[in-house]
């Protein structure tokens, strides 16, 4: 057994708060269906409109512009999804613009719409992972129904310009949705200041239970449902509401609210902590993503001549987890699309590994990864054959 047991896989999903947890066994107690009318209903209805405040709250929205989803790739195929139904009505608007490294839950999506015909344009990044705005401006035009840009990446954390991105949509009368799945709850967002007509966010993202989360819609769209039978969220998802799954949501929401400058900073320390200790003890190491506009606790290394899934299997035998890239890409043989679109080759995209720290990890943790990573990429390297 390994001596200690050390998460680092937050962009994958973090271990829920204990007071979560403890707001999610309570929400077990009402037992009445919030759109009831009795007793129980109304209290189940008065925690699910405590949460919307709550969530709302975290990215800037008014409470009315919040709908509770499954999480992060329900809300974002709702968006692309709406857009579709709608875009052979509007006057010549059915073009999608997004990026090249966007989650697979947008790039499935419009690869769908595609191959139906639907034009679809992909903008590329720089070598950070940064947006090509000039190429975005480009393409901007009377044609286009919606530009979906990530707030921050999953796999390199890089934080995009998302404010000048709905700047650019607002030029050409399209609307704006930002993926902000990475990025709620880890730096400070306001949907309204960045002029977003919706926003995505997931639950298990920001220590609440997996399988909830929310989408931010702006108030006046005219918005089509998707879910249709029943009047719950405006009547734009029908369905029993998740009763305990959103108190989470919203109990995490209010903390990671109240906690964000301290946690971030702290955050940001033991990943600057790790890196350092990496780029010093391990030669010839290449770290991944933008050098300042980056998520808190979010580092992607590549490590030359030695490959991803194996450093990933002797970490875990240590008792240290961490990924080889996104979660929902797990089982691909392929190298990481992210990194191989900021133009990392194919040997570095398959040596790297993606460190995701969280409010939870230690500096001892770090001390503890720093004394165990380094053997195991020396050994690696000496084993391999290229």
């Amino acid at each position: 057994m390994p001596e200690k047991s050390i998460y680092m896989d937050n962009n994958a999903t973090t271990t829920i708060d204990p007071v979560v947890k403890e707001a999610v066994l309570k929400g077990f107690d009402l037992p009445g269906n919030a759109s009831s009318m009795h007793g129980p209903g109304r209290a189940a209805s008065a925690a699910v409109e405590r949460a919307r405040i709550q969530t709302a709250r975290l990215i800037g929205a008014d409470p009315e512009e919040i709908i509770f989803t499954s999480g992060g790739s329900e809300s974002n195929n709702t968006v692309l999804n709406l857009i579709y139904s709608n875009m052979f009505t509007e006057n010549g608007r059915n073009r999608i613009i997004t990026s090249s490294i966007e989650h697979p839950s947008i790039n499935e999506t419009v690869k769908v719409f595609r191959n139906n015909g639907v034009p679809v344009t992909i903008i590329g990044v720089d070598s950070n992972g940064k947006l090509d705005m000039e190429a975005l401006r480009r393409e901007a035009s009377k044609d286009v129904a919606i530009i979906s840009i990530m707030t921050a990446n999953n796999e390199i954390g890089t934080i995009q310009n998302v404010l000048e991105a709905a700047k650019i949509a607002v030029s050409c009368g399209a609307l704006m949705h930002t993926d902000a799945v990475q990025a709620a709850g880890k730096i400070a967002l306001d949907v309204h200041n960045l002029n977003v007509d919706f926003a995505s966010i997931s639950g298990h993202k920001l220590h609440a239970p997996k399988g909830i989360g929310a989408l931010y819609i702006r108030k006046g769209l005219n918005i089509e449902p998707l879910i249709r039978g029943g009047h719950q969220e405006h009547g734009l998802r029908a369905g029993t509401y998740n009763t305990p799954g959103i108190i989470g949501l919203g109990a995490a929401a209010e903390i990671a609210y109240n906690e964000l400058t301290e946690s971030a900073g702290y955050i940001s320390n033991l990943r600057d902590k790790l890196r350092m200790g990496i780029e010093s003890l391990i030669p010839n190491v290449h770290v991944n993503g933008h050098p300042m506009e980056v998520l808190p606790g979010t580092l992607n290394v590549s490590f030359p001549g030695a490959e991803g899934e194996s450093i990933l299997l002797y970490l875990d035998m240590e008792g240290i987890s961490v990924s080889t890239g996104s979660a929902c890409a797990t089982g691909s043989l392929e190298p990481s699309y992210v990194l191989i679109e900021t133009g990392v080759g194919p040997e570095l995209a398959h040596g790297s590994i993606r460190f995701s720290l969280g409010k939870f990890n230690t500096e001892e943790e770090v001390a503890y990864v720093l004394k165990k990573l380094p053997p195991v990429i020396k050994r690696l390297r000496e084993m391999s054959t290229l």
